[in-house]
This record gives structure tokens, C-alpha cells and sequence, in this order.
């Protein structure tokens, strides 16, 4: 071989050795396989080893935003699947690097069915019969703002940083998701946590947020509804007594109220439930996050 042949070959073998490898990032959900109304969480992982580093992160999961933070060493967010969610939902994260170069991830998360109805609940009559037009535009409403609320908090930094606490200590009456059949013929899906209390007793709140709504609701009685921010709501219903007022600072595991009968129900109890956004989700896969 020639010495300038040689001196080429060389060269390139350098240039070759030299050129930088593009960083690749992957996008991982937890649980694989969640059920729906799951909370899961988004973790995003960097190969870079610095070169072109990642400067902002936007994601979106079932049509709502992702909130990614970063914590030992990688970024996470956490995300819901609906409750009517039948085989998939897609989470999609835009990465943004140091060179402008804008990655694209998609994640398609397949969700199992939830299991056929369980519970036969026999109740009083008026509780299986329509509503009159009037009642269920204040129930729309009602609604609607519980709902505003969830939404809202996508635009408020989390305040939360311990993990998330049941409401009450007692027993579990009804499970998230459980399909309920009343007095043989009406089905419908049980949107929250039931925990078993007398009149009286206390509610505390399951983390630290601020008090976005406190009101009397035709279904829920009394309510109060808490923003943890960066989309996570809780909402405990039914109370008796409430102890917080709009606007509040609470605390987690602050006394905010007393277990009730308020509202459209056989008996007393606390109605605990939870949004991501504009997504109902179960509360108790907040208090299994490990965050």
C-alpha cells in the first residue's frame, strides 16, 4: 500500500472513530399492562452520557399532558388511562435536545378489560328511578365544575412530595371500578373508594395541595375537592361537616372534614375519588406510587 493511500485509510479510520453517536432515549410504562382508570408512570430514559443533552420534554397520554421532572438521573411523569378505555392508549413524548434536534417517542399501551359486574345492591326504589330534567341539569353542572377543577390543575407546579395517604384508616366498602347491578337491572362502574366510617369520624387529606372546591352536590353531598397540582385532584364526598374553605393550604394528613351522609346515599360513608385532568382514575394507585 502506497504512504498516501496508507495516510488516507488512517484518516478516515480516525474520522470514523471520532464521530459522535446520537443519543437515543426511550420511553418505558408502568405498569405494562394497567387496567382502566390506572395511574401509571412515564419514565424516560437518555443514552447520551451528556453529548446533546435534553433540554425540555412534552408529552401528552389519552389526550392529557405529562409533567416530566427529573429525578436520579432520569425524567418521569405520571400519567392515567381512562375508565372507558377498551384496547390501547398511546403516550407520546417530544424530546428536545441541546442541537435543536426534536425526538419523537410513542408508547401503545394495550389494556385488559375490566371483569363483567359483582355487585348486586338491592336499594330503596327512588334510587333506581330517572331523574327529573331539572335534577340532572344540577347534576350536569355539578359536574361540569368537579370536572373544571381537574383541568385547572394542569397548570399548577406539583405541590406534593411525600407519598399519598388513605383518607381514612378503616375498611374498604367498595373498590375502584367494581361493575354494580341495583335491584337487578340498572349497571354502572364504581368511579372511587368507598371507606366504611360512622358520622362524625375524620377525613383527612391524602397529600398536600389547596382547596379548589367546597360546595353541597345533589350526588355528593358535601364535598371537597384538592389540588395537588401538575394534574392530580382528590375529591371526598358525602361529609357531614366540612373544616376547609376554598383557597386553603392543606396539609397531608390534615383533618378536612367528617365522614357524612350527605348527598344521594343509603348510609354513611366516605366517597374518596381522584382525576389526572379531565380523567377519573383509582385513588388508591396514587398512594401505591412510588415517587
Amino acid at each position: 500500500m502506497s504512504a498516501v493511500k496508507s495516510l488516507l485509510v488512517a484518516a478516515l479510520g480516525g474520522a470514523l472513530l471520532a464521530a459522535p453517536v446520537a443519543a437515543q432515549s426511550h420511553l418505558r410504562v408502568s405498569p405494562a399492562h394497567p387496567l382502566p382508570g390506572a395511574v401509571v408512570t412515564l419514565t424516560l430514559r437518555d443514552s447520551g452520557g451528556g453529548r446533546d443533552s435534553i433540554v425540555a420534554i412534552r408529552g401528552t397520554m389519552a389526550g392529557e399532558p405529562l409533567h416530566f421532572e427529573s429525578a436520579r438521573g432520569e425524567h418521569r411523569a405520571i400519567g392515567a388511562v381512562p375508565v372507558d378505555s377498551v384496547a390501547s392508549v398511546v403516550a407520546q413524548a417530544l424530546v428536545t435536545r441541546a442541537s435543536g434536534r426534536v425526538d419523537t417517542l410513542r408508547v401503545a399501551v394495550e389494556i385488559p378489560p375490566l371483569p363483567p359486574p359483582s355487585e348486586q345492591l338491592a336499594v330503596a326504589s327512588r334510587f333506581g328511578r330517572p331523574l327529573d330534567a331539572a335534577t340532572e341539569a344540577r347534576v350536569a353542572r355539578e359536574n361540569a365544575r368537579a370536572l373544571a377543577v381537574g383541568r385547572r390543575s394542569h397548570q399548577s407546579p406539583r405541590v406534593w412530595s411525600a407519598p399519598f395517604l388513605r383518607p381514612r384508616a378503616s375498611e374498604i366498602s367498595s373498590s375502584f371500578g367494581t361493575g354494580r347491578t341495583f335491584n337487578g337491572a340498572v349497571t354502572s362502574r364504581h368511579l372511587g373508594v368507598d371507606f366504611r366510617g360512622a358520622v362524625g369520624e375524620p377525613v383527612r387529606a391524602a397529600n398536600a395541595g389547596v382547596v379548589a372546591l367546597v360546595d353541597r352536590f345533589f350526588l355528593g353531598g358535601r364535598v371537597v375537592y384538592i389540588d395537588h397540582g401538575a394534574g392530580v385532584v382528590t375529591g371526598y364526598l358525602h361529609l357531614s361537616k366540612v373544616l376547609v374553605a376554598v383557597g386553603d393550604t392543606v396539609t397531608r394528613g390534615q383533618q378536612i372534614g367528617l365522614v357524612g351522609a350527605t348527598g344521594r346515599v343509603t348510609g354513611p360513608h366516605l366517597h374518596w375519588n381522584a382525576r389526572y385532568g379531565a380523567l377519573t382514575v383509582n385513588p388508591l394507585d396514587l398512594v401505591a406510587l412510588d415517587w
